[in-house]
């Protein structure tokens, strides 16, 4: 009668934290807060002069594609000890620095995985853009109110499967690398073929 069914709370917290950094690793956290600081700005409050659609309109596209691109950074740890930064190839990572010739950075390159998630990343970019009161009253696009209801559960569902099947252990610009990342991906890519 003295012990407790429940789990380990050590366990939980762990879990939880590990959920939340692979989820903040998806979507640049960078991007999202300047998109969500500046769209109201740009927007004008969701009450849009043509001139506010054009630099809302610039500000989607911009943060859109920082998303994008961002799927396809990563970093090693270089023979100095230091984190270095590089975008990933068909060959490798195209280093930020030239002496990165005594680490193997073919381990880095594209993969099928990486256009996967690019794609989910911009849908789930997407779905933030469309769930912004200010955006969606610039571009007037309250007409189809179920739609925008819908989609951000029904992109949050399929981008967890995705993910789920589709893991990606790149430490894009910001997130640091780990030996123990880098291994795992190597793991995942030789069993899974990808």
């Amino acid at each position: 009668m003295g012990k407790c069914c429940c789990p380990n709370r050590s366990a939980i917290t762990d879990g939880t934290f590990s959920g939340l950094r692979n989820l903040i690793r998806l979507l640049p956290t960078g991007t999202a807060f300047t998109y969500l600081f500046l769209g109201p700005l740009f927007s004008n409050f969701g009450r849009c002069h043509p001139f506010n659609k054009l630099l809302t309109g610039v500000l989607v596209g911009v943060c859109g594609w920082s998303c994008f691109i961002s799927t396809f950074t990563d970093s090693y740890v270089g023979l100095d000890g230091r984190t270095h930064f590089g975008i990933a190839t068909r060959k490798g990572l195209w280093p930020s620095r030239r002496e990165s010739h005594n680490v193997d950075l073919a381990v880095y390159r594209l993969r099928f995985r990486d256009f996967v998630h690019a794609l989910f990343v911009m849908l789930v970019f997407a779905v933030v853009v469309f769930l912004d009161p200010n955006t969606v009253g610039c571009f007037s696009l309250t007409s189809n109110r179920s739609f925008l209801k819908l989609m951000p559960p029904l992109v949050g569902m399929v981008s967890s499967v995705v993910f789920f099947f589709f893991p990606t252990s790149r430490n894009g610009i910001g997130y640091f690398s780990t030996s123990s990342s880098k291994s795992r991906e190597i793991s995942l890519s030789t069993a899974q073929g990808v």
